[in-house]
């Protein structure tokens, strides 16, 4: 069983002691099936189209230049004046108004009704038979909202208005209802949302102390109620129950405190979960009860030490991750998201930075569950702006009591997550224009106060560009934890300045590359551009403000005081085609990540596990060995690889055997002038002859572990389907469950007689779906690609792509066969169970 199977059956076992009428009070249905129409028409008969949420109404395209043409100056980037740009937002249809509308039944039950959204993009406004119940500005934030007086017995319609504004995001945002909608029914007397909150101010492996604190809503003041409060375990034994009599005074929670003995203990090795069953009891009977996940860990920080994650030091591996899924576009999906977190387990990484925005529920849940630390981050705009409809718009907005509608955005995000093991960190923000200006450093220390009000357990960051600035002004001085982007070579200087002794690598690398794509000769520099629109793969590109990952590996190994970093980015992302963003249209995705838009790897994703996951048998060999018309010519070769030594072979012969240099001094001059041969193996000058690339690693004691064969392919022949985890160690095609929202990523590559991968096929790849499935998506990675995600056909982008299918809600089999002009198709059955 799995963990988090476990955990549902411990819930499941705890609601089970509880067969009373709170249990048939409180509800949760999940409105999934809606009606969507472009426009804020509310009454208007036709046009109408049936969705299911969540929905992204922009992903189905089609990709335009005049989509998102912009003249701006990137302040960010160090631009002082205003050029055209292209693709910025992804080329999508993104602009516009929406409205969607649904209905739900109401009975007569004395009971409360909620409305929850975990995000609605954007300025959603939501009315309840008409009348308007609700207004939220920022499309990435959850909200709630209390729809009573609305309400009437019977069928209600609810319906939602967005508008997305021009030039509000500096990468594609999504348009639409992309999060799931819950409709609570809940007692009178009730537990509010988010109103649980559980901290372990004492961890140890002999017991730990586990603080609950519950708000209650609908009660008198100086009503006194029970509280029962029941752990159970993964494994849904009870571990712990207390109940205490507490009198509600001033709307202050109710506190009760918990010894949990012989905790077992989460972090990314072992990512252990308990459920938390909060009952509340007026007269002896349960007026309402509700569940609540968490963990039991302890986190610290140490200065000159660095950070600590239940008393041991923990260096962060940690990736960015924008919030759209590539083709699915930023309809939320926990699959997907599955299937991005297996690749990053794979790779080494611990830990994510949502970048630069709410996360959702589902990623927080995973990462809960995978063991992946967190850094939540809700801004990439104060009250001054980068965009002009951005977020600065409703900084300092008054929402309503006095209260800015960025303390409600910080406030909703706080109380959502807080509770969850993996978040181990908040950010305020990242690379916002505030940070230089005279009074930045007060509203950095606004923010930072409502962190640490809403929850001291958890130290606050912010992503600094701009150091002198920040260094200078107080701004750096007053946060728990310095976080910087992009700036390794001043670590040291920013050390010797700043009282916390500890530094962060907020964002780094920005290595930018195409997968499968090689230019010769190879050139290591910044905003190095090509006639192909294309950045190599060589990793040694990079923009005018990053570097190259050697960088900041030197910087995690050379300086104990800095605690990690966060690698822009994990996976390719729609929009910032950097650096081919000024007018260099086709380009509409990013190249920054260490997976392509389809999920497929780039050369760098084996870098970062060898450094990452030593332990590990990493080998992996770059470029490929099909180079038509280049006999003779030098071909740069790189090996990255877990072990000591590498040994490179040309048909049999070999070319030489190299080990990683560790020379230069410790400390600030190793981060500067760190070399390609520290960390990687490399052979700069390989004469191309076709055949076979062969390269075999050594282990410590200078025996043969492994071997890594490359060969010159032929002449495309045959298409073949792969499990899209294949690469990680994966064996067999993945199964499905029939829920009507699991997906399976499937790789799709074109391959010779003799079954090696054509690196340049470019061939038109078609897909039929059939049985208990459906097509939901394809991509192949190429940033400059306007073929339509969502049309079952597209051409292969150095010789692979990635079909996604999507399991119906009725078990059997899916198949799925690809055809191409001219090749061997291929076919696939799936069980969905």
């Amino acid at each position: 069983m799995t963990k988090l199977k476990k955990i549902l059956s411990a819930s499941l076992l705890l609601l089970s002691f509880c067969v009373i009428s709170a249990a048939q009070t409180r509800s949760e249905t999940l409105l999934r099936d809606w009606q969507f129409r472009q426009g804020h028409e509310l009454d208007a008969a036709d046009g109408w189209t049936d969705v299911k949420i969540p929905h992204d109404w922009a992903i189905y395209g089609p990709f335009d230049r005049s989509n998102d043409l912009q003249t701006v100056a990137v302040i960010q980037n160090g631009e002082n004046e205003a050029s055209a740009k292209t693709g910025r937002t992804g080329g999508l249809p993104y602009v516009g108004r929406g409205t969607y509308r649904c209905t739900v039944d109401i009975d007569g039950a004395d009971a409360s009704r909620i409305l929850l959204f975990d995000g609605a993009m954007s300025e959603a406004r939501v009315f309840v038979n008409g009348r308007e119940v609700c207004f939220w500005p920022y499309g990435y934030n959850s909200f709630y909202c209390n729809i009573d007086d609305a309400l009437q017995t019977g069928r209600n319609t609810v319906a939602v208005q967005l508008e997305n504004r021009p030039q509000s995001s500096r990468w594609y945002p999504g348009a639409g209802l992309f999060r799931k909608v819950r409709l609570l029914t809940v007692p009178k007397r009730h537990i509010p949302v988010w109103g649980v909150y559980v901290t372990t101010p004492y961890v140890s492996k002999e017991y730990a102390l586990v603080r609950v604190r519950t708000e209650m809503a609908g009660c008198g003041e100086g009503e006194t109620l029970e509280f029962r409060s029941t752990i159970c375990g993964e494994d849904g034994n009870v571990l712990a129950t207390r109940t205490d009599r507490r009198c509600l005074m001033h709307g202050a929670p109710a506190e009760q405190n918990i010894t949990l003995e012989r905790p077992e203990l989460w972090s990314p090795e072992n990512p252990a979960m308990y459920v938390l069953r909060t009952e509340v009891l007026r007269d002896g009977e349960i007026v309402d009860a509700c569940d609540t996940r968490f963990g039991v860990r302890s986190i610290e920080l140490r200065a000159d030490k660095g950070f600590f994650l239940n008393g041991k030091e923990l260096k962060f591996k940690g990736v960015c991750l924008h919030h759209d899924l590539g083709p699915l576009g930023a309809a939320v999906n926990k699959s997907a998201i599955r299937h991005q977190l297996a690749i990053l387990k794979d790779m080494g990484c611990n830990a994510i930075r949502t970048s630069h925005n709410m996360p959702a529920e589902e990623l927080v849940e995973l990462c809960d569950e995978m063991g992946f630390m967190m850094m939540v981050e809700p801004f990439d705009e104060w009250d001054v702006a980068k965009c002009d409809n951005g977020y600065h718009r409703w900084f300092n907005v008054d929402s309503g009591n006095g209260v800015s509608w960025a303390e409600r955005d910080m406030v909703n995000m706080l109380r959502h997550f807080r509770n969850n093991p993996s978040v181990v960190m908040w950010s305020i923000g990242n690379e916002v224009p505030t940070q230089w200006t005279p009074g930045g450093y007060e509203v950095a220390s606004f923010l930072q106060d409502i962190c640490h009000r809403e929850d001291p357990t958890r130290p606050v960051t912010c992503g600094m560009d701009q150091f002198d600035a920040v260094v200078n002004n107080g701004f750096a001085a007053i946060l728990d934890v310095p976080g910087f982007n992009y700036k390794p070579h001043r670590y040291q200087e920013a050390y010797d300045k700043l009282p916390q002794n500890l530094i962060l690598g907020s964002e780094s690398s920005s290595t930018v590359s195409s997968r499968g794509v090689y230019h010769f000769p190879m050139k290591r520099g910044y905003d190095l551009l090509d006639a192909d629109h294309q950045c190599s793969s060589y990793d040694v590109e990079h923009c005018f403000w990053s570097n190259i990952p050697d960088v900041d590996f030197a910087a995690d190994e050379d300086l104990p005081w800095c605690i990690g970093q966060f690698v822009w980015t994990g996976f390719d992302y729609l929009g910032e085609p950097s650096p081919y963003d000024t007018d260099a249209w086709p380009n509409h995705s990013s190249m920054f990540g260490i997976m392509d838009l389809a999920s497929l790897p780039k050369d760098r994703y084996w870098f970062y596990r060898s450094i990452w996951r030593p332990e590990v048998p990493t080998l992996h060999l770059l470029p490929h060995w099909t180079w038509k018309g280049m006999k003779g010519e030098s071909i740069p070769v790189i090996a990255y690889s877990s072990y000591p030594e590498v040994e490179l072979f040309v048909n049999g012969r070999s070319i030489g055997r190299k080990s990683r240099k560790q020379e230069g001094n410790p400390g600030r001059e190793s981060v500067i002038n760190v070399r390609l041969d520290r960390f990687r193996f490399v052979w700069e000058d390989v004469a191309y002859e076709p055949g076979e690339l062969r390269a075999v690693a050594y282990d410590a004691d200078g025996s043969v572990a492994e071997d890594r064969v490359i060969r010159t392919a032929g002449k495309p022949y045959a298409l073949q389907i792969e499990n899209g985890l294949a690469f990680t160690g994966c064996e067999g095609l993945p199964q499905l469950e029939a829920d009507g929202s699991d997906l399976a990523y499937l790789t799709v590559k074109v391959v010779d007689k003799d079954g090696n991968l054509c690196p340049d096929a470019a061939k038109l790849i078609s897909f039929e779906v059939s049985g208990a499935g459906s097509f939901e998506a394809v991509a192949n990675g190429d940033p400059c690609c306007l073929e339509s995600f969502r049309e079952p056909h597209m051409s292969a982008f150095h010789g692979m792509l990635t079909v996604i299918v999507r399991a119906g809600e009725t078990g059997g089999a899916l198949q799925v066969s690809a055809t191409a002009k001219g090749l061997k198709p291929a076919s696939a059955t799936l069980e969905v169970r």
